[in-house]
C-alpha cells in the first residue's frame, strides 16, 4: 500500500513543555492506523498540527505526496482531511440534518442540492436517519457521536483522524460505533484513531502506534505492540505517578 500521510520529524513546544518531539510516523492509504499513549502524550496536539490548527515548529507533513505544512485547516479539509472531536462540536440548536449539510456545503463545497443525496447516505452509514430532526444539544452522547462521525463524512474525506470517538459509552455502543468505523474503511476512506480503550484498539485497527512524551514508541502489529516491554513499562510507569 502507498502513504497518504506523512509525517516527518514534527516538533512542538509550548513555552518549556515539548508536546509533540521529533515525532515521524506514515499512514498506509486504506488503512486504519490506532493511536495511543498516556494521556500527555501527545496524541491530540499531533491531529492538530495534522489539521493545521497548530503549525509544528519543525518537521514537514506530506499528504498525497504534497507538502501541507504550512497550509490553513480551511485548505487541509478541502485537501481531504476530516476530523472528529474527543468532546463533540456539533451546532447545538441546528437539526442533525442541517449540521451535515453546513459540513457538506462549506466542508465539502458541495452544492446544496448535491448535498442532500451524500446526507441521507451518511445518515444510513452512521444511524442518525431517525433523528435527522432532532436539535444536535438534544441528542444522547452516541448520537452525538455518530453526528461527529457524520459532519467529518460530509467534508468528503479521504483520511479522517477519530479523536477518542469512543469514549464515555457504553460497551455496547462503543460495538456500534467500531461497526461503523469499519464500514467507513471499507469505502476506501484511511483512518488513524486515538483511543484509551484496549478492545476497540485490538479489534479495530490493522496497525498501533504508541507515543510517550511526544515520542515515537512503538509501531506494528496491535497485539505485539500492547505486549511489547517498551509498551508495557510506559503504561505501568504511567499509572505508578
Amino acid at each position: 500500500m502507498t502513504d497518504i500521510l506523512e509525517a516527518n520529524n514534527l516538533q512542538k513546544t509550548f513555552g518549556k513543555l515539548v508536546a509533540v518531539n521529533d515525532l515521524s510516523f506514515e499512514v498506509k492509504e486504506g488503512e486504519i492506523l490506532g493511536m495511543m499513549g498516556p494521556n500527555g502524550a501527545g496524541k491530540t496536539t499531533v491531529f492538530n498540527l495534522l489539521t493545521g490548527t497548530y503549525k509544528p515548529d519543525a518537521g514537514r507533513i506530506i499528504f498525497k505526496g504534497q507538502d501541507i505544512t504550512q497550509k490553513s485547516s480551511s485548505k487541509r479539509c478541502r485537501l481531504g482531511i476530516g476530523r472528529t472531536y474527543q468532546i463533540p462540536r456539533p451546532f447545538d440548536k441546528m437539526s442533525v440534518f442541517e449540521n451535515l449539510l453546513v459540513a457538506a456545503v462549506h466542508g465539502g463545497e458541495l452544492k446544496e442540492k448535491h448535498a442532500r443525496g451524500k446526507i441521507s447516505d451518511i445518515m444510513d452509514l452512521t444511524g442518525l436517519s431517525s433523528v435527522k430532526d432532532r436539535l444536535a444539544g438534544g441528542l444522547p452522547l452516541l448520537d452525538r457521536k455518530r453526528l461527529e462521525m457524520g459532519r467529518a463524512l460530509a467534508t468528503q474525506p479521504s483520511l479522517i483522524l477519530l479523536d477518542e470517538i469512543a469514549g464515555g459509552l457504553t460497551e455496547g455502543e462503543t460495538e456500534e460505533v467500531l461497526k461503523i468505523v469499519k464500514e467507513i474503511q471499507k469505502r476506501g476512506i484511511t483512518i488513524v484513531w486515538i483511543e484509551h480503550i484496549l478492545a476497540m484498539m485490538s479489534e479495530g485497527v490493522d496497525r498501533l502506534l504508541v507515543i510517550s512524551e511526544g515520542r515515537w514508541l512503538k509501531c506494528g502489529n496491535p497485539g505485539e505492540v500492547m505486549n511489547s516491554e517498551e509498551v508495557l513499562q510506559c503504561y505501568l510507569g504511567a499509572e505508578e505517578e
